[in-house]
């Protein structure tokens, strides 16, 4: 039996022939030794052949994704929302796909990243999966949340931030994102195009921004917006603190000081 490209063995034909019919798309090491009547040194042997090979993907240590069918060409590519999805599963963990990742996505940056951010609770670092790589940044489960759920068409649900908590996260992860000053040109663009942002994006400030993003968010807002209920949830947040922070933290803090939202104004 032969595909485009590499030749498919005997053993791999039994692997492929028992996860179709159990309808299968991910398998765990010790899982095929007593299907396959093989042992446990050949199972390892097996998948790691496989996955060299791209016919399967290695999720994590002892857990491979499965293709429904052999890959024409001899890759298997499950793609992002597949490979979250499982991959969250297997760690009992939430996720939701944020910085770079997500400014694309909604339009903000035209720049194509080749790493997917996703902020979650269980994982953090660098992984290559398959052939995609991701940033996993942990962040406690207070601060998951405000997500916008799709559907691929393959039917796979995937989680992406929400615009506002996208926008909140570029100010309050900047120096992560490398996303302020732009940050603040994205907001003022989603505020004058439709005033009701302003009212998310404030909520989404108070449940997850921290001190610098409350204040750093009501002075731009405070220049876009003249409904004073709307800030004044903000302010409601400000600590007693007279301490000055930069509005734009990689500029040098010279400029104005605006003491209602303890910000110096350098740019």
């Amino acid at each position: 039996m032969k595909q485009q490209g590499p030749e498919i063995g005997n053993l791999s034909s039994r692997f492929f022939a028992y996860t179709q019919l159990k309808k299968r798309d991910s398998i765990r090491t010790g899982e095929l030794s007593p299907v396959l009547g093989i042992t446990d040194s050949q199972e390892r042997d097996l998948l790691r052949r496989l996955s060299r090979s791209g016919w399967i993907v290695r999720l994590k240590r002892g857990v491979y994704l499965v293709p429904s069918r052999i890959p024409a060409g001899g890759k298997y590519s499950p793609g992002t929302a597949l490979i979250l999805k499982k991959l969250m599963e297997e760690t009992g963990g939430k996720y939701q796909i944020c910085g770079p990742t997500a400014f694309n996505f909604y339009g903000f940056d035209e720049q194509i990243t080749n790493v997917t951010y996703v902020y979650n609770n269980r994982i953090s670092g660098s992984r290559s999966i398959g052939n995609l790589a991701f940033q996993f940044i942990k962040i406690s489960d207070e601060r998951l949340g405000s997500i916008n759920i799709l559907r691929t068409p393959e039917g796979v649900e995937v989680n992406y931030s929400s615009k506002a908590r996208t926008l909140m996260d570029a100010v309050y992860d900047w120096s992560r994102f490398n996303s302020l000053p732009r940050g603040y040109d994205w907001i003022s663009q989603e505020v004058k195009g439709d005033l009701k942002f302003a009212a998310e994006l404030v909520e989404t400030t108070v449940q997850y921004g921290n001190q610098a993003t409350v204040r750093r968010i009501g002075y731009l807002l405070d220049t876009l917006v003249q409904n004073s209920r709307t800030i004044n949830k903000l302010q409601c947040r400000l600590s007693d603190s007279k301490a000055l922070i930069p509005w734009i933290p990689v500029n040098p803090p010279k400029g104005t000081a605006n003491r209602k939202w303890g910000v110096i104004v350098n740019g």
